[in-house]
């Protein structure tokens, strides 16, 4: 990911130019991260022929079939039994969280 994300960071600087596996090397190095050439390597196989908007376009159709939301809807549908458990920690966790300011007052 870190490749990719410099990669764009690279394209959007100068959208005229293409970058090279070189000036991927020094934005990832000057971030402190180790530099693995042959992730570099695979990357420009991967995108080799590719625009930028159309490796986009496919990212968002492959983000999209991806489920997201969890286990919400399952814990609605369990009933409100649940609910009265979890309302009761919640007020205890408050009771508890009452003292954040340690002994020290903002005016003392």
């Amino acid at each position: 990911m870190r490749y990719i994300a410099a990669y764009l960071l690279l394209q959007l600087a100068n959208p005229e130019a293409t970058p090279s596996a070189a000036d991927i090397t020094k934005v990832v190095s000057a971030a402190g991260i180790d530099v693995d050439s042959d992730r570099i390597d695979k990357l420009f196989a991967a995108i080799e022929g590719k625009e930028i908007a159309q490796l986009i376009a496919e990212g968002k159709e492959k983000l999209a079939s991806v489920p997201s939301g969890g286990a919400a809807p399952a814990a609605a549908a369990a009933g409100g039994a649940a609910a009265a458990p979890a309302e009761e920690e919640k007020k205890v966790e408050e009771e508890e969280e009452s003292d954040d300011d340690m002994g020290f007052g903002l005016f003392d």
